[in-house]
């Protein structure tokens, strides 16, 4: 059995792989294609909204979170 896996990127996305569905606001499930894994923004200045586009390498965003 697969488990869904998340990490955060060190001033990136959050990074998503296994056996998922993501769903916008109402419920509705976005078309993954059949992907192992997809990139969700944290910056906000994506032009794919909640997916990665790179933007965060142009915006400056800069977060590095980890365990305490």
């Amino acid at each position: 059995m697969s488990e869904v896996k998340v990490d955060l990127k060190p001033n990136g996305p959050i990074l998503v792989s296994g056996p998922i569905t993501l769903n916008d606001t109402q419920g509705n499930a976005y078309d993954l294609g059949g992907k192992a894994a997809i990139a969700l923004c944290r910056c906000g200045a994506t032009g794919n909204k909640p997916f990665c586009d790179g933007a965060h390498n142009r915006c400056g965003f800069e977060s590095q979170e980890v365990v305490e």
